[in-house]
C-alpha cells in the first residue's frame, strides 16, 4: 500500500558512502522468523494491507495513511481492519480486532505528497484483546538512529505478502527533520513497517516506513523519525482513557441540622 513517490530530494545532497546492503531474505521457517513474530500483517477492507509491530500487548505501530481507503480518501472503520501476528504461509500466531485506531493528529492524507508528510505519518492501533503468548514479545522502541547508522526493516509486500522478508543491515543515508532517509528495499505494502536497530543487544523500533521515493536516481525509503510523533500519539491515547469529571452538584459542607447543608454548584 505504499504509494510510490517521486519526490524532489536531490536538492545537491551528496550520498554518503554506505557499506553494502544486504538483501531482502524471506523468513520461511519457524526459526528464521523466531523473535519477530511481533511484526504482522496488517488486512484494510478486502483487499489492501499493510505491516504493523506490537509494541505493546495491545497495541500496533503502523503508517497512519495505512488507515486511508487510497481511492475515496475516506478513513477506514476499525471494524475493518485485523492484525495477524507472525502471518506466514496462510496463518498467523494471532489474530486481533482493532478497538481504536489514532493517527497523528497533524496528519492529513490529502495532503501534498512531500516530506513534511511523512513527519506525520504513524498511527497507533488498540487491538480489541492483548496478545499474551510468549512467542509475541511486543517490540520496545527507542529513539531514532543518525546519518549512517545500520538498520533493519521486516516487513510485507506486494509479491512476498505470505511471508514476512527481513533486510538486515541497510542504512540512514540522510535525516531532516520530518523524515530519514534510508537505503532499505521496500515496496507496496511495506508501509508501516518497523525499522530496528541494535542496542545494548536488543533490536528496538526507531522509526516506521512511510514510502519510497527516489533521490539523485537511487531507490530509497522514507521513514518516520519516531520519538516526538510516538510520545504525542500515547498521550493522546492516555488522555482518552484519563476517567472524566462528572458533571453536576459538589458537596462542600455537610453544615449542621439547623443550617442544613452547604452546596456550590459547579
Amino acid at each position: 500500500m505504499v504509494k510510490r513517490w517521486f519526490l524532489g530530494l536531490g536538492l545537491c545532497l551528496a550520498l554518503p558512502v554506505a557499506a553494502q546492503d544486504s538483501g531482502l531474505v524471506a523468513l520461511t521457517t519457524g526459526d528464521a522468523v523466531k523473535g519477530w513474530q511481533a511484526v504482522g500483517k496488517l488486512t484494510l477492507g478486502d483487499h489492501a494491507f499493510c505491516t504493523g509491530a506490537l509494541i505493546g500487548p495491545q497495541l500496533v505501530l503502523t503508517a497512519a495513511h495505512c488507515l486511508y481507503d487510497k481511492t475515496s480518501g475516506s478513513r477506514m472503520a476499525d471494524g475493518d481492519i485485523t492484525f495477524q501476528a507472525g502471518w506466514r504461509n496462510g496463518r498467523a500466531e494471532a489474530y486481533r480486532g482493532v478497538r481504536r485506531s489514532l493517527t497523528h493528529p497533524g496528519y492529513a492524507y490529502s495532503a501534498q505528497e512531500d516530506l513534511s508528510r511523512v513527519a506525520d505519518d504513524l498511527a497507533l492501533l488498540e487491538l480489541d484483546q492483548p496478545i499474551l503468548l510468549p512467542q509475541l514479545q511486543p517490540f520496545a522502541t527507542a529513539a531514532q538512529p543518525g546519518s549512517g547508522d545500520r538498520v533493519s526493516v521486516v516487513s510485507y509486500a506486494k509479491d512476498r505478502a505470505e511471508i514476512p522478508s527481513i533486510q538486515q543491515g541497510c542504512t540512514v543515508l540522510t535525516q531532516f527533520r520530518e523524515a530519514m532517509v534510508l537505503s532499505c528495499d521496500i515496496d507496496f505494502g511495506s508501509s508501516g513497517a518497523p525499522v530496528f536497530a541494535l542496542r545494548d543487544g536488543v533490536q528496538k523500533v526507531v522509526s516506521v516506513i512511510s514510502a519510497k521515493a527516489e533521490m539523485e536516481g537511487r531507490k530509497v525509503a522514507l521513514a518516520v523519525p519516531l520519538d516526538a510523533p510516538l510520545a504525542l500519539l500515547r498521550a493522546e491515547m492516555e488522555a482518552e482513557d484519563a476517567p472524566k469529571a462528572t458533571p453536576g452538584v459538589r458537596v462542600i459542607s455537610g453544615g449542621d441540622a439547623a443550617a442544613g447543608a452547604k452546596f456550590l454548584s459547579p
